[in-house]
């Protein structure tokens, strides 16, 4: 079959396609010239059927097996279930770049749909950036990392299987809307580079700008929440977040991404902060190339990573240096022109959002240091050092700290000027009300007494009671709730979201008992409350596993019967002779409850991990409430008028 073939082919066509889409509408919008302004949106649908067809071409490979493809004779088999032979279309380095691609054009042609009402000079101008981008990419796939290479003339007859970490129906969903996420952001980094471009910064980018961030920041958000999950689930210890480089990749365009929503909302409202938001747009999309150099240099080792040839990595990071260095010289030349007065009240939402701002960025940057910093002392052979969990929970909990206090704050502050006395007046009962709040939980829920725990736990009543005192404020003063806006709303839910995630990590981490124990069949282990009995194990065999499953009962403490029957698998991959651990987990809303099977003993005794986590399921709960938050706002109707 000649198919993958034709799917090169039209890598090849789309990437001539984007050159095109990159030259043609920037210079249309240089000369005012009609009909090269007017070429934009067909050359960026031609260019997304093209990546499409080849997309589909690549699935179907995997669908039918075919095994002529060096691509899916890597990461396939013939005992490979279908729903995973899909995933694995981008459960590698050449599938999931392609992936991305078709992800950008996806974006580029809704660009091209949902903003007929943006001025025609600044979308030729958008979707000839956006075409930039493309190029690079596409170029980059051709070129360093074809998914089409063929076999022949050896034609294995069986595949070498998907990393078994990877069949999990996580891969089906975090990676694509991570992208969603990453290349999200590059509509943003287009209008930003767009305006510069034109030399003009008003109410209009601004607006045009906000409904595309909002979307990319809610999709960067559930990649995070699902690949969260993922990890909780499928590594078997229990952790929902461990500061893996690749983890930090995805946090911090999802920080800079944060501080760009709302310096939007400055630039909006009042007229400042316009270059700074500029800024914030270059450095979310920057971050997120960051990401995708990270899992694809091969410079660090993580169970996310691509193992891929570090040269692609060094092409990697030519066009990174390309795509930042150009953007922000652009800035440089252009950011002094369009530079709007940037004076406000101390007392102020500007205020108080523009901390919010540095605390975020200071956040993001914490971060970068801490991934970068050992990968550098090691490429230039000074030492080999380890940035672990320790430095970014001491950090991190720092900067949170005022930023979430400061979360609470803004919503009830005013825009220009804020009365510091009626802004007491209306916070001090709150602010008793979260002390005490906090202070009682601890004894309700009897625990030692931390500061940690007490702190954490203020933070997110004050957020959600502050949110709350505002709302009720502004709908007496509305008289309608459905007089105040969706975007509005969707900062409620957000703010709230980010409480209830707060929430849930302080209580799960402070909670959350852990024991490991060797029981023989039918002896019992207990742990805060609940009686755990082995039963025994028995065999088990799947589609490209054969191993083990440990059977349990679950007693709460006085009762003689069951609520519960949890299974643990013990798997081992047959073509990889791969051992996988598949834990189980009974969830209320309150807590779970975490069993994972280990390794037989002698005797014949086995390793057993049980874990009782409290209110861990609010982590991820508070991450959908800021997805829904940031999806409302997006509809809000301000940004679908032409002003």
């Amino acid at each position: 079959m000649m198919l993958p073939e034709i799917g090169l082919a039209a890598l090849i066509i789309a990437f001539l396609i984007s050159v095109l889409q990159c030259v043609l509408p920037i210079i249309g919008a240089f000369k005012l010239n009609q009909r090269l302004i007017e070429t934009a949106r067909p050359l960026a649908t031609v260019q997304f059927l093209l990546v499409a067809l080849s997309f589909i071409i690549l699935l179907h490979a995997f669908v039918i097996n075919d095994f002529s493809l060096e691509y899916v004779a890597l990461h396939s088999n013939t005992h490979l279930p279908l729903f995973y032979r899909i995933g694995a279309v981008w459960g590698a380095h050449e599938g999931s770049l392609l992936l991305w691609i078709l992800i950008l054009n996806v974006w580029t042609v809704a660009v091209c749909l949902f903003s007929r009402s943006v001025d025609k000079l600044m979308i030729a101008r958008v979707i000839g950036v956006l075409g930039f981008i493309s190029a690079g990419f596409l170029l980059f796939i051709i070129v360093t990392s074809n998914p089409f290479l063929r076999t022949f003339p050896n034609i294995p007859m069986d595949g070498a299987d998907l990393n078994p970490i990877l069949q999990d129906p996580g891969l089906m969903f975090h990676p694509p809307m991570l992208y969603m996420g990453y290349v999200g952001f590059s509509v943003a980094f287009a209008f930003a580079v767009a305006a510069l471009l034109s030399g003009r910064l008003d109410a209009a980018w601004i607006r045009w700008t906000r409904p595309w961030t909002n979307v990319a920041w809610a999709f960067l958000t559930l990649g995070i929440v699902l690949g969260s999950a993922w990890a909780y689930r499928q590594l078997g210890w229990g952790g929902w977040w461990f500061w893996d480089p690749v983890e930090n990749a995805s946090l911090m365009p999802w920080l800079v991404g944060t501080a760009l929503i709302h310096s939007l909302a400055v630039s909006e409202k009042r007229d400042v902060l316009k270059s700074w938001t500029v800024l914030l747009a270059i450095f979310a999309f920057s971050m997120s190339l960051m990401g995708t150099f990270l899992v694809r240099s091969g410079v660090l080792t993580s169970v996310h990573a691509f193992a891929v040839d570090p040269q692609r990595g060094l092409a990697i990071l030519i066009y990174l240096f390309v795509v930042i260095g150009g953007s922000l010289t652009l800035y440089a030349w252009r950011a002094s022109t369009v530079r709007a007065v940037n004076m406000f009240e101390v007392y102020s939402r500007e205020t108080f959002l523009l901390a919010n701002n540095v605390l975020l960025i200071v956040a993001a940057a914490t971060v970068l240091i801490g991934t970068l910093y050992p990968l550098l002392l090691d490429a230039l052979h000074l030492d080999k050092i380890s940035v672990g969990p320790p430095y970014f929970n001491l950090v991190f909990s720092v900067l949170m700290t005022p930023l979430l206090f400061l979360l609470g704050l803004a919503p009830l502050s005013r825009w220009k000027t804020t009365d510091i006395k009626i802004f007491l007046q209306n916070t001090w009962v709150v602010f008793i009300v979260c002390i005490v709040l906090s202070l009682l939980i601890p004894f309700v829920f009897p625990s030692s007494l931390s500061f940690g725990l007490v702190l954490g736990l203020f933070l997110s009543f004050w957020i959600i009671l502050v949110t709350l005192q505002d709302l009720t404020v502004k709908s007496k003063v509305f008289r309608r709730l459905s007089s105040l806006s969706l975007s509005y709303y969707g900062m409620v839910i957000a703010h709230i979201g980010m409480a209830v995630t707060t929430l849930g990590i302080v209580l799960s981490s402070h909670y959350s008992v852990e024991r490991d124990v060797r029981l023989l069949p039918d002896q019992t282990a207990t742990l805060s409350g609940y009686t755990f009995q082995f039963l025994g194990v028995h065999a088990m065999v799947g589609s490209n596993y054969k191993g083990v499953a440990g059977d349990f009962l679950v007693f709460q403490n006085g009762d003689d019967t069951p609520f519960a029957a949890m299974e643990s698998e013990k798997r081992v991959y047959i073509v990889q002779n791969f051992e996988s651990t598949k834990a189980d987990i009974n969830s209320t809303i309150t807590r779970d409850l975490y069993v994972s099977l280990g390794d037989q003993y002698d005797d014949g005794s086995w390793s057993l991990r049980l874990y009782v986590k409290p209110f861990i399921r609010w982590i991820w709960a508070g991450g959908f409430m800021m997805l829904f938050g940031g999806l409302l706002a997006m509809f809000d109707h301000r940004y679908r008028v032409k002003k």
